[in-house]
C-alpha cells in the first residue's frame, strides 16, 4: 500500500518513523512547501517526544508542492493528512472525492459539522476515513481497552481523565478557533475520544473553567450517561508555568479492579507512576508494558490503518464517526463553560 504524506512537521515525523516499522506500507510520495524538507532535510523538526528529525532519503519517492498534484497521483492508495488542522477537512475531503482512503491526524476537524462532512464524504466515496487518534494505542491505555473489552473484571463503572500542559508559546495560533481549536479541540480531544470509546456518548456535559478569548484554557467536566451509576469526569488544559510542559493520567473503575496511572514530564525530570491494576482483597497487579518507546504507539496506530484498508472493514478504534463524536463533546464542554450550566449533547 503506497502511502501520500501530507505536511512535513512533527506528526509528519513521528508518522514517518512508524511507517518503516510496517511491514506491507510505505511512503511513497511527499508534500510540503518546504524545499529544504522536499530535499530530505528534517533536521529541523522538533517536538515533546520521540528523536529530533534528521536527514531522510527521499530517493524514489514522489515529491510535490502543490496539494492536488499528490492527491491526484495515480499510484498513491492512501493520502496521511499531517496538515495543520484548519486544513484536515478540505484536503481530506477533496481526496476522498479524488478515489483515496484518508488517514488524518487528530483533530478531525475543528468543527462538528466539518467532520460530518467528511464522514459524509468517505460513505460516498466508498473509502475510509481514519483518524489518529494514537491514545488507545499507548501501552496503559491499549491495556485498559483491551482487559475492560474482555470483561474480566466485570462492567467498567467510571473513570477520571487528566490532561495538562504548559503554555505551548511556540504556537502562535494555539488559541485561535479557526486554526488551532485550542486546548480542549487540540488536547482534551483525546480524552472526549477515549471516554466516548470505553463509555458511550455521553447524554450532556456540565464543564467550568477559564477562558482565554474565544478559547477555553482549563476546565474540569462532568460526562453524564443515560446511565446514572457511570461516574465520568476529566480535567485538562493549559496551566502558565513552564515547569511541567506534559501530564496525562487516568482512574478507572471497574466492578472488580481499578486501574491506576499517572504520568509527568517536568523541565527537570520525568516522573511515571506505571500503571496498576487493584483487585480484590489487598493485591496490586503490575502489567509489564514494555520499554516505554512513545513511538510504539504509533506503530500500532499505522498497523490497525493498514489492516482495514487492507480488509476493507471499519476500524473500531480510528472511525470518523467516533472522532467526530469526540469533537461534538469538546465543543459541547466549551459551551458548557461559557454558559455556566449543564449542556445536552
Amino acid at each position: 500500500m503506497k502511502v501520500g504524506l501530507a505536511g512535513i512537521g512533527f506528526m509528519g515525523w513521528i508518522h514517518y518513523l512508524a511507517y518503516q516499522k510496517v511491514r506491507g506500507v510505505k511512503i511513497a510520495a511527499l508534500c510540503s512547501r518546504d524545499k529544504k524538507k522536499l530535499a530530505g532535510d528534517w533536521r529541523g523538526i522538533q517536538g515533546n517526544f520521540g528523536p529530533p528529525g534528521e536527514k531522510v532519503d527521499v530517493a524514489g519517492m514522489s515529491i510535490y508542492s502543490n496539494i492536488d498534484d499528490l492527491i491526484n497521483d495515480p499510484d498513491i492508495d492512501l493520502i496521511d493528512n499531517c496538515l495543520p488542522p484548519h486544513m484536515h477537512a478540505d484536503v481530506s475531503i477533496r481526496a476522498l472525492k479524488a478515489g483515496k482512503h484518508v488517514f488524518v491526524e487528530k483533530p478531525m476537524a475543528l468543527t462538528a459539522a466539518e467532520c460530518k462532512r467528511m464522514v459524509a464524504a468517505a460513505e460516498k466515496s466508498g473509502k475510509q476515513v481514519l483518524v489518529g487518534h494514537v491514545l488507545p494505542f499507548f501501552p496503559e491505555y491499549a491495556y485498559a481497552r483491551k482487559v475492560i473489552d474482555s470483561g474480566k473484571y466485570g462492567k467498567v463503572i467510571g473513570g477520571s481523565f487528566k490532561r495538562v500542559i504548559s503554555d505551548p508559546l511556540w504556537l502562535k495560533d494555539f488559541y485561535d478557533p479557526a486554526r488551532v481549536g485550542g486546548p480542549l479541540v487540540d488536547l482534551h480531544v483525546h480524552d472526549a475520544h477515549f471516554i466516548r470509546l470505553l463509555f458511550g456518548m455521553p447524554k450532556a456535559v456540565i464543564s467550568q473553567g477559564r477562558m482565554r478569548g474565544d478559547a477555553v484554557e482549563y476546565c474540569n467536566t462532568l460526562f453524564q450517561f443515560a446511565d446514572p451509576k457511570l461516574t465520568v469526569s476529566a480535567t485538562s488544559g493549559v496551566i502558565n508555568q513552564q515547569g511541567r510542559p506534559f501530564t496525562h493520567a487516568y482512574e478507572i473503575h471497574l466492578e472488580k479492579a481499578t486501574f491506576q496511572f499517572d504520568f509527568a514530564a517536568y523541565t527537570d525530570a520525568a516522573e511515571l507512576a506505571p500503571l496498576k491494576v487493584l483487585i480484590s482483597k489487598s493485591k496490586v497487579l503490575r502489567p509489564d508494558l514494555g520499554d516505554g518507546d512513545p513511538v510504539r504507539g504509533f506503530e500500532a496506530e499505522i498497523k490497525e490503518v493498514a489492516a482495514c484498508i487492507k480488509s476493507g472493514k471499519p476500524s473500531q478504534i480510528l472511525s470518523g464517526e467516533l472522532a467526530r463524536d469526540a469533537i461534538v463533546l469538546c465543543h459541547k464542554q466549551s459551551e458548557s463553560v461559557k454558559k455556566g450550566r449543564a449542556v445536552k449533547v
